[in-house]
């Protein structure tokens, strides 16, 4: 059968950029250590522009930028891991930035936030490269990504260290899914479920936990308060960007008292302008009902309204 169609050329092409170096850092053991980011852009057909000297419909005019923080309980995770769900920004037209910071077994707190601080900074001092603007960088994260977005959108003048100490860390928007936000809350619930059952938990003791083994030591008062600097419950001002919390009522991972305290406290702070927390029912942690359509159009909502997006 021969059929002649008309698909048209609304869609635009989708360029995928890997194995960015955007940070040279030391793990726990003085070893050197490159961290990468992956970035998502429309920018005109690669392969034809390679084929043909010419790119489709490119497209050089700034766009907004948001960094993907993944997750894996700090314990390290493929950048690219989950990147695929976040195609749709990238469809919207949003530069995606998909990035590694140092695991637990590599760094402890507080090198996971200035790796996130140090990408931020990458995509400005890149801009013109990667045709963002600089003005316009939101940041997204889930499980413990939602944690150091969380953190990153405190807008704090603090963990500048690393690369690229020129341009500015901060962030316009941020959406923080299901992220364990209050590091001390979370030691608190690891201790209960270990003395539920400490025959059968999942570690030997606390401090190797998720929370434990990101801050380092022996689980005590000390740990708790040093958790308390890095969880943005407890940092909350007036330079805060808008945020969007996601979380499920039926994660037993990280409980979703943890969001909607976050969420009260920012009320309670007079900033409830610049916070929306959704509580999707019956999901669990990470569960696929994050990624439903109906939940990608809250995303993209978010995003546009809050970094000015339009999209032509």
């Amino acid at each position: 059968m021969r059929t002649i169609i008309e698909p048209g050329k609304k869609r635009k092409s989708i360029n995928f950029i890997d194995s960015i170096v955007y940070s040279k850092v030391k793990d726990l053991n003085g070893n050197d250590l490159d961290l990468e980011m992956s970035i998502m852009l429309q920018n005109g057909n690669s392969e034809m522009r390679l084929a043909m000297g010419v790119a489709d419909e490119e497209d050089k005019t700034p766009k907004p930028a948001i960094l993907w923080v993944p997750g894996g309980g700090y314990r390290g995770c493929d950048k690219n891991l989950m990147v695929a769900e976040m195609e749709f920004l990238a469809d919207a037209g949003y530069v995606v930035a998909s990035m590694y910071y140092r695991s637990s077994a590599e760094g402890h707190m507080p090198d996971q936030i200035i790796d996130v601080k140090t990408a931020i900074r990458f995509l400005r001092a890149h801009a013109a490269e990667y045709e963002i603007d600089p003005k316009r960088i939101g940041i997204i994260g889930r499980s413990a990504g939602g944690h150091l977005a969380a953190l990153a959108d405190m807008n704090l003048d603090q963990w500048h260290e690393g690369e690229w100490l020129d341009y500015s860390d901060e962030v316009q928007a941020c959406i923080d899914m299901f992220g364990p936000v209050d590091v001390p809350g979370l030691l608190r619930f690891e201790e209960q479920e270990y003395n539920r059952d400490p025959e059968h938990y999942r570690w030997k003791n606390v401090a190797e936990s998720h929370g434990g083994a990101l801050m380092g030591g022996d689980y005590n008062e000390d740990m708790i308060k040093r958790a308390e600097r890095i969880s943005p419950p407890y940092l909350i001002n007036d330079r805060m960007a808008p945020i969007l919390i996601l979380h499920g009522d039926a994660d037993k991972l990280v409980p979703v008292d943890i969001s909607e305290d976050f969420y009260q406290k920012i009320v309670d702070a007079g900033l409830e302008d610049r916070a929306d927390l959704y509580i999707l029912h019956k999901a669990g942690h990470g569960t696929k009902d994050f990624f439903q359509p109906s939940v990608k159009r809250l995303m993209l909502q978010f995003f546009d309204d809050k970094l000015n997006h339009k999209v032509c």
